[in-house]
């Protein structure tokens, strides 16, 4: 597993070095978004609409909108200060509670923690105090340059973290719309929905359930891949497309002002005057030289 975080965790005069890994991974399939007549990948390019123009990482500032159409803008170093602050590699348990006692709406991702150099001792003695005390450690740590709250607990033979929300971020169940209240319950009904329940009670096996839908994709892609229903990208052409079109539609306007025996307007520029004369090209690709302009002299005075 690749380390994501290195720091220590303490507890009391406790102090633990550890190393954080992913414990979950997303396993969506992905799907890439082509052009449906010559099957290339679409590119979203980031531009400004004010502008009209195409910009890049170098023209992106970061700003908070504090109201419609207004924001304060936060330069990097600002960010960067910010962060050095706040971002701790150490981790304090301030306070042990049982698991129950924390809805797990609160919880947001886990990270199977491992000891760090020298930590092995002291892991040891936190996995085993919190196994056999049946309590779970709350602290605070800095992931990424965000502060979160997060648990400590054990999972099988290791400790876990797991980050949880803070109070504030989790949107009051008062403003879902039309959740029913003081609805009578007719009893013999509830009676049978509570014998279905104790039918279907069983211990948790995670490995009974899978993602249905996932693997009917994958099959459908392994199915097509196999069947030779592939298809290759058209590289995308290196011409500028926007110029090429303007050039040639300049070409055929210059043309029906040749056609219509309408002078050409000369160009009065320096760049203009000083301008190559353009290449004449035979059949067999040679360049033709034009022929030297000669003045015959006249005869007879």
């Amino acid at each position: 597993m690749h380390t994501m975080w290195k720091g220590s965790i303490s507890f009391g005069l406790v102090n633990i070095p550890i190393k954080l890994f992913a414990a979950t991974e997303d396993k969506d399939v992905k799907l890439r978004n082509l052009h449906k007549e010559c099957h290339t990948p679409i590119q979203y390019e980031k531009t400004c609409p004010n502008c009209e123009k195409e910009i890049t990482n170098e023209d992106i500032v970061k700003g908070y909108e504090y109201v419609k159409g207004k924001f304060v803008i936060l330069t990097d170093e600002e960010l960067k200060e910010l962060k050095d602050e706040h971002e701790d590699k150490s981790v304090e348990i301030v306070d042990f509670v049982n698991l129950e006692d924390i809805d797990p709406i609160y919880f947001s991702r886990s990270y199977f923690m491992g000891p760090g150099e020298n930590g092995n001792k002291a892991y040891a003695l936190l996995r085993e105090a919190l196994q056999k005390s049946g309590k779970i450690g709350i602290a605070e740590i800095s992931i990424r340059s965000k502060q979160q709250m997060a648990i400590v607990r054990v999972y099988k033979n290791s400790l876990v973290m797991e980050t949880i929300h803070y109070p504030d971020e989790v949107r009051n169940v008062a403003e879902v719309p039309g959740v029913p209240e003081n609805i009578e319950v007719n009893e013999k009904e509830l009676e049978t929905a509570i014998m279905l329940i104790d039918q279907l009670t069983t211990e948790f096996n995670p490995e009974k359930y899978q993602d249905d839908y996932r693997t009917a994709l994958l099959e459908l892609i392994e199915t097509k891949v196999n069947n030779n229903e592939g298809t290759t990208a058209k590289e995308a052409p290196r011409t500028n497309v926007v110029d090429l079109m303007s050039a040639l539609q300049a070409s055929i306007e210059r043309t029906k002002g040749n056609e219509a025996g309408t002078p050409v307007k000369r160009a009065t520029t320096n760049a203009a005057k000083n301008k190559a004369k353009p290449q004449v090209i035979n059949q067999t690709g040679t360049e033709v030289k034009p022929k030297a302009r000669t003045t015959r002299k006249k005869v007879g005075g």
